[in-house]
C-alpha cells in the first residue's frame, strides 16, 4: 500500500513544474514578458507611485509586430499571476509604421522589486478591449492624447471634459500625435468635474516643446473673479502663479526640446515640477474657480464686478499673458494632488527613452490544453483543496486495489480448499489437517481453512480433555458452531477494515470540492472588484479553475463508489461461503459423529 502511495503522490508532483510556464488562455498564442523597474538601477522613482497608467512603447527594436491584430484587437495585459486582466488602452497601433502606444493600468508601480506583466497576442478572434475610462483612475477627470486629429480633442475619462475648439495636428511628438498652439486657446469646459473648490486640490500635467522663448506665455490659466492659476514660460523658465503671487525662478527649459511640466495643488502650497522633479512652490491656497479654463493661452476673465473703476480694468489688461507658441502632448487634470513618485514616474515612462519599462523575449504557447490552462489559473486556495481531494483519492485507490487483491486470494483459496474438503468427504473430518494435502498458500489466503482449523482444534482439545468424538453431543456441536461463527465475525471484520474511509471519500470528497469551488468564486469577483476589471476575460480563468474544485470532488467520489459496491459485493459472497461451509462442516459433523447419528446395520455391513 505504500508503493501505491508513492506512486499516486510522484505522479500529483509532476503537475508542479508546469506551473512556472504558466500561460493565461490557450486561444493567444504569444506573449511577451514587460517588466517595471522603479528601482535605482531604472526608473528610480523612489518610492512606491501607487496605481499608474504606464505607457508601452512597442517599436521594431522590442517587437516584430508578427501574429498580432493589425489594429492590436487581441492585445491584453496579465499580471504575473497570468490571471488578473489589466486594463489598456491603445493609443496609436500601425503594424506598418512599426510602432504602437498603449496605455496599461498598472495597479501598483513599486520603487523596490521590479514586476512583471505579460503582453499576450496571436488571437485572431479576439474582440478589442482596450477602454481608456477603466485605464485612467477617477480622479483624472481630464486625459488629452491628442490623436485625433484636426478636431476638437477627446477626453479618454468617462468625465467627457471634451475641447471646445478644435487644435492643429502635430505629428511625431514625444507620445505620438500633439497639438500645435500659438493661434488661439484651445478652451476647456467649464464642467462640474473640472470646478475647483476653494483651498481644493489639483494637478496639471503635459508635455511641452516651445518653439522660441518668449515672456510670459500662458500653457494653462483659469481665472474666476480674483482666482487666478497661471501655468506658464517666461523667458524659458517655468513659473506658476496662484491669485497674484508668482513663484521664483525655477529650473529652465529648452526651445525646441520636450519638457515635462507639472503642478501640484495641496493645502497651502501649489508646487511646480519639471521633469517629475520639484523645482519651485508658490505658498498660496486654490481659489474656488468654476469656469472656463484655456490651453495655450490666457483664460478670459469673469465679468468685472459693479464697482470695478478703469484703474482696474487697466491692471486687469496689463496682467494677461501672451499665447503659448509651440508643441504640446498628453494634458492631464486630476481632482487630487497626485504623489511626487507617480509625477516622476510618468516624466520617466512617457519619454522617448523610458526606464520604466523593459521587454523581454517574446514566447509561442507550445500547445498546452485547455486543463493545462486551467490548471495554470487555479490560486493557492484551489491546490489546496485539490491536494486534499488528491490525498482522499490515493489513499481510496490503495484500499480499493489493496482489498480488491485480498478479497481475489481469498476466494481463490476458499474455491481450492473447498474442493480438497469435499473431495475428502467420508473421512474423519480432521483428515485435511492431519495428512498435510491443503497447499500452504490456501491455508494463508482462505478464510474456510481458518474456520476449518478452529472447528478442529475444538475436537482436538475435547479429545485431548477424554470426550468421546465418536458420539458428539448437541452440546458440543452448537460450542463447535459457535467458535466457527467466532472465527467468521473476526473475518468479516478484518474484510471490513478501511472500508469506511472509502463511504467518507464517496460522501465527503464533493463537499470538499463543493467549498473550494465556493471560495475561489469568491475570490474571483474579490479579484475583479480590486482590479477594476469585470470582463469574460478577466474572471472567466478563475471560475474555470474554482469550478475544477468540484470537478475533483467528484473525480474522486465516483470511482470511491463503484469501488466500494464491487467491493462490498465480494465481501458479501465471500461472508456467505463462509456461513455455507459452517453449516456444511457441522451437519458433516453430526451426521458422521452426533450421538443421534443412524449407525449402518449387520446386513448392511455385510
Amino acid at each position: 500500500m505504500r508503493r501505491i502511495l508513492f506512486i499516486v503522490l510522484t505522479l500529483l508532483s509532476t503537475l508542479l513544474p508546469s506551473l512556472a510556464h504558466a500561460w493565461w488562455q490557450p486561444e493567444w498564442s504569444y506573449r511577451k514578458p514587460v517588466t517595471i523597474d522603479g528601482g535605482p538601477q531604472a526608473g528610480a522613482i523612489g518610492s512606491d507611485a501607487g496605481r499608474v497608467p504606464v505607457l508601452v512603447r512597442l517599436h521594431t527594436g522590442n517587437f516584430k509586430f508578427e501574429g498580432v491584430s493589425e489594429t492590436g484587437a487581441d492585445l491584453r495585459f496579465v499580471a504575473a499571476d497570468d490571471k488578473t486582466v489589466l486594463n489598456h488602452q491603445i493609443e496609436q497601433f500601425d503594424p506598418l509604421l512599426g510602432i504602437a502606444l498603449v496605455w496599461v493600468d498598472v495597479p501598483n508601480v513599486s520603487a523596490g522589486t521590479p514586476q512583471k506583466l505579460w503582453m499576450y497576442y496571436g488571437n485572431p478572434k479576439a474582440p478589442a478591449s482596450g477602454n481608456g475610462q477603466r485605464s485612467f483612475d477617477p480622479d483624472y477627470t481630464l486625459v488629452y492624447h491628442f490623436a485625433e486629429g484636426a478636431v476638437p480633442p477627446r477626453d479618454t475619462t468617462a468625465y467627457a471634459n471634451n475641447g471646445q475648439t478644435a487644435v492643429v495636428p502635430v505629428e511625431g511628438t514625444v507620445i505620438g500625435k500633439g497639438a500645435q498652439l500659438g493661434n488661439g486657446a484651445l478652451m476647456l469646459p467649464a464642467t462640474p468635474s473640472l470646478a475647483v473648490q476653494a483651498g481644493g486640490t489639483l494637478t496639471f500635467s503635459a508635455w511641452i516643446k516651445p518653439d522660441q522663448l518668449g515672456a510670459r506665455q500662458a500653457i494653462y490659466a483659469r481665472r474666476d473673479g480674483a482666482g487666478e492659476l497661471v501655468v506658464g514660460i517666461d523667458q524659458g523658465v517655468p513659473f506658476v502663479q496662484v491669485n497674484g503671487q508668482r513663484s521664483t525662478p525655477g529650473q529652465p527649459v529648452q526651445a525646441g526640446q520636450w519638457s515635462h511640466i507639472a503642478v501640484k495643488a495641496e493645502g497651502d502650497s501649489v508646487a511646480l515640477y519639471v521633469g517629475g522633479r520639484p523645482t519651485v512652490s508658490v505658498a498660496a491656497k486654490l481659489a474656488a474657480m468654476n469656469t472656463a479654463a484655456a490651453i495655450g493661452a490666457d483664460a478670459p476673465a469673469a465679468a468685472p464686478a459693479p464697482a470695478a473703476n478703469a484703474t482696474a480694468t487697466a491692471a486687469a489688461a496689463a496682467a494677461t499673458f501672451a499665447p503659448f507658441t509651440g508643441a504640446i502632448d498628453e494634458v492631464r487634470l486630476s481632482k487630487v494632488a497626485r504623489t511626487d513618485a507617480l509625477l516622476l514616474a510618468d516624466a520617466v515612462s512617457q519619454g522617448a527613452e523610458s526606464r520604466l519599462t523593459v521587454f523581454g523575449p517574446d514566447e509561442q504557447q507550445a500547445g498546452k490544453s485547455h486543463f493545462g490552462f486551467i490548471l495554470a489559473a487555479m490560486p493557492l486556495d484551489a491546490w489546496i483543496v485539490v491536494g486534499l481531494l488528491g490525498l482522499m483519492m490515493a489513499v481510496s485507490w490503495a484500499i480499493m486495489i489493496a482489498k480488491g487483491r485480498h478479497y481475489g486470494a481469498t476466494a481463490r483459496a476458499n474455491t481450492t480448499f473447498i474442493e480438497h474438503f469435499r473431495e475428502a468427504a467420508g473421512a474423519p473430518l480432521d483428515r485435511l489437517a492431519t495428512n498435510n494435502t491443503v497447499p500452504q498458500e490456501v491455508r494463508a489466503d482462505s478464510s474456510l481453512w481458518r474456520l476449518y482449523e478452529v472447528a478442529v482444534d475444538e475436537m482436538r482439545r475435547r479429545h485431548d480433555r477424554g470426550y468421546d468424538l465418536s458420539a458428539v453431543s448437541s452440546a458440543t456441536i452448537g460450542a463447535i458452531r459457535a467458535a466457527m461463527d467466532g472465527v467468521m465475525v473476526r473475518e468479516i471484520e478484518r474484510m471490513s477494515k478501511r472500508m469506511n474511509w472509502l463511504s467518507t471519500t464517496i460522501e465527503g470528497a464533493p463537499y470538499v470540492g463543493l467549498f473550494g469551488t465556493v471560495i475561489g468564486i469568491m475570490l474571483v469577483f474579490v479579484v475583479a472588484a480590486m482590479a477594476g476589471a469585470v470582463d469574460i476575460n478577466s474572471v472567466a480563468p478563475g471560475m474555470a479553475a474554482a469550478l475544477l474544485c468540484t470537478a475533483a470532488g467528484l473525480g474522486v467520489a465516483i470511482p470511491a463508489l463503484f469501488g466500494y459496491n464491487w467491493l462490498a459485493s465480494r465481501s458479501d459472497a465471500i461472508t456467505a461461503d463462509m456461513a455455507v461451509f459452517v453449516d456444511e462442516f457441522v451437519t458433516r459433523l453430526a451426521e458422521e459423529q452426533g450421538e443421534g447419528r443412524t449407525l449402518p446395520t449387520a446386513s448392511a455391513r455385510a
